[in-house]
This record gives C-alpha cells, structure tokens and sequence, in this order.
C-alpha cells in the first residue's frame, strides 16, 4: 500500500473542508448580493427621509445598511398592504385599472404580460401544473420530464382515449420549454410533487428527490378526467 505524504493528506483535507464550506459560503454570496440588488430598488422609498440621516458622508456617500433595513421592511409592508387590499372589490378594481393600463404601453406590455403569466404558472395558489410526469420527447428513445396542465377537448380522441396538454420546460431555465399534446398511454405518472420537479429541472438533475422513482404508475388509462392537483 502506497504510504501517504504530507501533500496527499492536506489535499484530502482540503477537498473535504471545500465541499462542506461551499454551499455555506455560496448561500451566504447570494444572500449579500440578493440583499444589494433588492437594496437599489426599496431605497428610494426612503425620499422623504432626508439624505444627511440615510447617508454617509452627510448624503454624499453610500445608504447605511440599517437604512437599507428599513427600507425594505417598509416594502414588505407595502406588498402585504397591496395583497390585502387587493381582495375587496375596490382593490380589485385598481390592479385591473394598472393590468388595463401596462398592457397599453407599447414594448413594456410584452414584458409585462410574459412576466404575469410566468408568475400566475409557477404560484403555489394559482399553479397550472397539476402532475409530474415522463413523455417520450423529442423521440421514442428517450423521456423527457414535463407537467401535465389539463385536458384538451378540442383534440380528435382516438379511439375514446383522452388526450392530455404536457408542458416540457427546459433546462436551468423552466420558464421556456415546449407545449405537447400526448394520448394517456403514453404519459407515466411520477410519484413527485411539482416543486421537486422544478427543482429537479433547474438543477439539471443533479438534485435528485428521494422518491422521483419509488412509485411510477404505469399510465394515465384509468387516470379521471384530469390529473390529480399535487
């Protein structure tokens, strides 16, 4: 047996140090560039506070990070004000008026609307994706990962089989993909929430849950008209 040297057990330490202090340290550059990023736009609620109290150098320098605090406790009241009033009819009525009003702007109308229904598709208590699911896309050679999101009517049933939409989003990025229209049979449940999907989708399937494949049903033929909601 090869004796090991100095070296051969410092890089072994060192490898196993980085593997434990990486994700720590990784969370941690995130958290302190989510902050600043997030720090830029809450900080100009503060301009009725005068610079030389919010300011270093008598308003000429940076925000103090105290301020930034601030700032952005008063945006989350701002949201939680807006959530709030957003559930009677008179704050119902305004968001349509802003909806009415963004979707007339040339330009910023396009991103506004892609931006709405992204969210509107990925919130938990507005999800369109109903069930985790395996599909043979974009050959019959491979499976492909998607997100049942209902059952299309308008399609040609064969044979009385129904016919399912299934969304197959790309990775990292699981806002873009490609819309299918697959029959039953040729769906495989997973027994995986949507959220675990996801992330499974983002981490290029590097982040694998525990159950993706403790239990796969073997089709969609007894399945009711539209997927369980996970």
């Amino acid at each position: 047996m090869k004796e090991t040297t100095f070296l051969d057990r410092l890089q072994a330490n060192f490898l196993t140090g980085l593997v434990i202090v990486f994700p720590a340290v990784v969370s941690v550059a995130v958290l302190v560039w989510l902050f600043g990023t997030v720090s830029h736009l809450t900080d100009v609620l503060l301009v009725f506070v005068s610079k030389e109290w919010t300011h270093a150098d008598h308003g000429a320098g940076p925000m103090y990070w105290y301020w930034s605090l601030v700032a952005l406790a008063l945006a989350i009241g701002l949201v939680c004000l807006i959530g709030r009033y957003a559930r009677h009819f008179f704050g119902r009525r305004i968001i349509q008026l802003v909806d009415a009003t963004l979707l007339r702007v040339p330009l910023l109308n396009k991103i506004y609307s892609t931006i709405k229904q992204v969210n509107e598709a990925f919130s938990s208590n507005k999800s369109s994706f109903k069930q985790v699911v395996l599909v043979k896309f974009p050959h019959g050679d491979c499976y492909s990962m998607g997100f049942v999101t209902g059952e299309q009517k308008f399609l040609p049933e064969k044979a009385g089989e129904k016919v399912f939409s299934v969304f197959v989003p790309t990775t990292p990025n699981p806002t873009s993909g490609f819309l299918i229209f697959v029959p039953a049979h040729e769906i495989t449940s997973l027994n995986i929430s949507v959220p675990d999907g996801i992330k499974l989708i983002i981490s290029a399937g590097s982040i694998t849950p525990d159950q993706i494949m403790s239990e796969i049903a073997p089709s969609f033929a007894n399945a009711p008209s539209t997927p369980s909601r996970r």
